[in-house]
């Protein structure tokens, strides 16, 4: 089967042809072919529930036992082997609502949806949001993410890198709604733990207390497994807690959302060291029978420079920021460069700033547009006083009488090599010079600590020093041993980490149980389809993404409070209603198509529905144009766009929003509903037997015709 298309479509067609042909002789295997046709059709569109697949397997069975019917025979044997082969497929489209091919277009994901690590429902929980239903919203989240705090507060949120309203103008601010969503359920109560499921007897140890352990750690617990937390450091968090500075991430967030798992049963050991303070052994004694590593990856890189090694004044940012967290107050120096171009580079600085430091630059070897770090954080920090230097090579470290005067630096140009898509420094002959510093701070990249792993036998390794697991389930190459998070993806982001961890719970979770482990990466789930939330077309193009209230600079400089100060409820409220829903409308144009092409009206200006090359998009050019014939409507594939008459009007309605709206025109003789005059002066240019007028009467076409009828026979010779 190729690759490109669907196996339940694949079926669906396979089984009709075989009906269409008539190759199945008796009634009973018609009959069972046209059951299975109706059960795959219900798993094709997502109406499936679970009972559907074991009913396809019994008809299969059914017409493998008839032994006289061949085509029968031929048609179960296909379809048993299409199962066998694509079963997970099937399982999607029942328990998902998803295709995980991609392919039916009807139950592909949003893209905001499918570019989360952890598969959030975002149209979902946005438009609840939008509804002021907070705490509902949050229960979505914590189906895929036990963190939406803290999250709202430091993703990274690739979903609005995806979202289709960026095409518009600007992507719908979905991180800073769930912030807000998560803030207000947690302050009134309602921010609560599902129900936990039975108590399974088994227990669970899980090795790092960071997102990824402790997102494994929540699903485990609500699977009903006992989990257990080690962690090295004095308290939960891992890299959230003494990685991320306190002006992006309070510690009462984090505090407050590990507790939530507290409440489940989750335990912790904190200051307790793998391979040191405990063993692999010690922990199989205790009776845990499976194990996740989160364990991160704690360790700097080194600069690799001349001088690097020769002066105290030189640190790692990924230490200074963990000593900050843990409580220390110390002014690093007053000329400090921090050598780096990601988020932790940025952190560094600013924190520097905020301990008191008067002078801080950071050294970047390309130019700003290269820099990996978050836009937003770049720009804050240049706010705060952050100065910035590109195309600058570290080369050396220089100092006197064991103190750091300066950092010997050379300019660089970018040059494209053979083989990458990414430009690369180049020093310049002869552009050496020293920047004054007194404070070197080295903020480019992170590994994995292997020696925390202990004595740990037949772990894989990677050639990137990260633990060598199957993607699709996180299983390592030791029986019983998960693992996810940084320890597995190098440095990456708070929400990949956490979706690891929720794929390996599932993983766990089948290992202990005896099921076979999955062979494809799971797909988001669709955790339900709100209805839309209607406004009008000048509306929804009107509202702008809101400015963020920030905490104003002498603050900044000066404490950690929260530099972010968030959305007020009404900006909420609003900004939820610039959703696209592209969970119900999958972009395919038809209506642009049919509108354009075969009524000729073009009353469609939706130039983002082209993904890669947005064109010009007007949502309200429609009321100008539009007849309300509903030629797109009845073309739709999936009833994004749809008509209805309310009273004496009939609307056209996108995903909610009103693109059109006109007085219907009524018989004058039965009352019904003929259509707005824009219709039925488009119908009569071309039908002239529909809405005839007489005087001033308009007929619908039924009376019309009853009225000739009339006149013909009164009009007949006597």
């Amino acid at each position: 089967m190729p690759a490109s298309q669907c196996p339940v479509t694949e079926s669906i067609h396979f089984v009709d042809e075989v009906i269409r042909q008539g190759g199945l002789t008796s009634p009973r295997s018609r009959r069972i072919a046209e059951e299975i046709h109706s059960l795959l059709d219900d798993v094709a569109w997502g109406r499936a529930g679970n009972d559907h697949m074991p009913a396809v397997q019994t008809l299969i069975q059914d017409l493998l036992g008839d032994a006289d019917e061949p085509e029968g025979h031929r048609l179960a044997t296909q379809l048993q082997q299409t199962l066998d082969t694509h079963g997970e497929v099937f399982d999607s489209h029942v328990k998902t609502h998803n295709c995980p091919t991609g392919t039916c277009e009807w139950l592909t994901p949003a893209p905001c949806q499918m570019a989360c690590p952890a598969g959030i429902d975002v149209p979902t929980y946005v438009t609840l949001i939008g509804e002021g239903r907070d705490a509902e919203a949050i229960d979505v989240i914590r189906r895929d993410n036990p963190f939406p705090w803290v999250c709202g507060l430091v993703c990274t949120r690739p979903c609005e890198f995806m979202c289709v309203r960026g095409r518009i103008d600007r992507p719908v601010s979905i991180k800073f709604l769930k912030a807000f969503a998560a803030e207000r359920a947690m302050s009134e109560g309602s921010y609560r733990n599902p129900e936990k499921e039975p108590d399974r007897g088994k227990r669970v140890c899980v090795i790092g207390a960071g997102p990824g352990g402790l997102s494994a750690a929540y699903y485990l617990a609500l699977k009903g497994y006992g989990v257990h937390v080690i962690e090295a450091l004095p308290m939960a968090g891992g890299m959230i807690m003494v990685g991320i500075p306190r002006y992006r991430l309070p510690r009462e967030v984090i505090d407050r959302e590990v507790a939530m798992l507290e409440e489940l049963g989750v335990t912790f050991a904190f200051n307790t060291r793998f391979g040191e303070d405990v063993t692999l052994d010690d922990l199989k004694a205790e009776g845990y029978e499976a194990f996740f590593f989160a364990i991160g990856a704690h360790k700097a890189y080194q600069l690799g420079i001349p001088g690097e090694a020769d002066f105290p004044q030189t640190m790692e940012a990924i230490d200074l920021l963990r000593r900050v967290a843990l409580g220390e107050r110390r002014v690093p120096g007053k000329r400090v460069v921090v050598v780096g171009g990601g988020n932790v580079a940025i952190d560094a600085a600013r924190t520097c700033l905020r301990l008191g430091s008067p002078e801080v630059t950071i050294a970047y070897r390309r130019t700003r547009h290269e820099m990996p770090a978050d836009e937003e954080e770049v720009e804050q920090a240049e706010e705060e006083g952050v100065h910035f230097s590109f195309l600058t090579i570290p080369g050396k470290i220089v100092g006197q009488d064991g103190r750091i005067t300066g950092m010997q630096c050379v300019r660089a140009e970018l040059v494209q090599r053979e083989g990458s898509s990414r430009m690369s420094p180049v020093p310049v002959l002869g552009s050496e010079y020293v920047m004054d510093a007194d404070v070197v701070i080295s903020a480019i990249g992170q590994k994995v600590d292997q020696h925390c792993m202990g004595d740990l036998k037949g772990m894989g390794w990677t050639r990137r020093g990260t633990i060598d697991v199957n993607m699709v389930t996180m299983e390592t190459a030791v029986e019983g041993i998960f693992a996810a998070g940084d320890a597995v993806t190098g440095p990456a982001t708070v929400i990949e980490a956490i979706g690891g961890g929720k794929r390996a719970a599932e993983s766990i979770d089948r290992y202990l149980l005896g099921i076979p482990q999955p062979q494809m990466p799971p797909v988001p789930v669709r955790r339900g389809r709100e209805a839309c939330t209607e406004l009008p077309a000048s509306t929804k193009m009107v509202i702008k993404r809101p400015t963020m209230d920030m905490l104003n600079l002498d603050r900044r400089r000066t404490t950690f409070q929260q530099v972010e100060l968030g959305y007020t409820e009404n900006m909420v409220r609003e900004e939820a209603r610039r959703c696209l829903r592209c969970d119900i409308c999958r972009r395919c144009g038809k209506c642009v198509e049919v509108c354009r092409d075969k009524m000729g009206i073009s009353a469609l200006e939706m130039g983002y529905l082209d993904f890669d090359h947005p064109g010009h998009t007007d949502l309200r050019a429609t009321e100008e144009r539009c007849i309300l014939c509903g030629a797109c409507a009845a073309n739709c594939p999936n009833n994004a766009i749809r008509i209805e008459d309310r009273g004496d009007e009939r609307l056209l309605i996108l995903c909610g929003t009103i693109l059109n709206r006109q007085k219907l025109v009524f018989c004058s003789s039965c009352g019904k509903a003929m259509g707005p005059k824009k219709y039925l002066d488009f119908i009569n240019k071309r039908v002239k037997s529909v809405g005839q007028t007489t005087g001033e009467q308009v007929l619908c076409e039924a009376c019309a015709r009853s009225q000739t009828a009339r006149f013909n026979v009164d009009t007949l010779p006597v």
